[in-house]
């Protein structure tokens, strides 16, 4: 099963993805809030007030996480491209929840950046919270997952050997479209594919991961609590801009989307900032 958050005159509401409608739940989610799972299996379904998910804002899957944990360097070919070695422990940074856009909001280029790149990731959502997750246990914390772009301003981002000021731009990173539950996606297989202006640009698939889901639930949680709607993006493929030749950077005009198998497709417009 699919969910999705979106906004509906002027309304947040969380609903349930049908084809091409959304059937809303009848649940009171303040602005900013993160459903819990529990919200999600007891809710009543409005059927009568279904409507097609094309009339409607679609929002951040969890639009107000209390963290955000980002995975660098953590499919084999983007360790290879980058000219390092392979890591024997995660590379983590985080953004904020002002980072975050919505599945299909248009990506706006900062003015102090001249090297903005994609970088498609598979993302996971916490449902039910803990500490020191054993990792044999860590897919029962799983709420559902969902598809990001880590877009990153590269020129910022090796500024200094820490990389949080290339990567926690305000409204930088689309989420969604849809938070899918596990039983939809295949862990083990499921492509996860970047398309700029329709030219395929990466493409892999989960099995490439050197740290796997459950690996990464258990060692973030082992220094810090994880909350129900926590987000954990899970690194990107081979194939950054940064890394290519010639360099491939995002400009005015531009289309990016992300794919992965079982769970859906964001799409964003680049716009130039307009300084409004």
């Amino acid at each position: 099963m699919a969910y999705a958050t979106f906004e509906q005159d002027g309304r947040q509401r969380v609903g349930e993805v049908h084809g091409s409608t959304v059937v809303p739940l009848d649940l009171l989610v303040a602005s900013g809030e993160s459903v819990r799972p529990e919200g999600l299996l007891s809710a009543q379904r409005l059927t009568r007030d279904a409507v097609e998910l094309d009339s409607v804002r679609l929002l951040p899957v969890v639009p107000n996480p209390s963290k955000i944990f980002c995975v660098g360097l953590n499919y084999r070919e983007h360790v290879t491209e980058s000219k390092r070695e392979l890591p024997t422990y995660p590379v983590l940074f985080a953004k904020y929840a002002d980072s975050l856009i919505g599945a299909h909001d248009d990506i706006i280029l900062p003015p102090e950046s001249s090297q903005v790149d994609y970088e498609g990731e598979f993302t996971v959502v916490i449902g039910h919270g803990g500490r020191r997750i054993a990792e044999e246990d860590a897919l029962d914390h799983v709420l559902g997952y969902t598809v990001a772009n880590d877009v990153t301003m590269r020129d910022y981002q090796y500024k200094t050997h820490q990389w949080m000021q290339g990567k926690a731009w305000d409204s930088s990173t689309p989420v969604g479209p849809y938070l899918v539950t596990p039983d939809e996606v295949n862990l083990d297989h499921a492509g996860i594919r970047t398309e700029v202006n329709g030219q395929k640009v990466q493409e892999s698939d989960l099995s490439m991961l050197i740290f796997s889901i459950p690996r990464l639930i258990a060692t973030i949680s082992t220094f810090t609590t994880l909350r129900p709607g926590d987000l954990i993006l899970t690194g990107t493929p081979g194939g950054v801009g940064y890394r290519r030749d010639p360099q491939l950077f995002l400009k005015d005009g531009d289309e990016v989307s992300v794919e992965v198998d079982g769970v859906g497709v964001i799409r964003n417009l680049i716009r130039a900032d307009s300084g409004e």
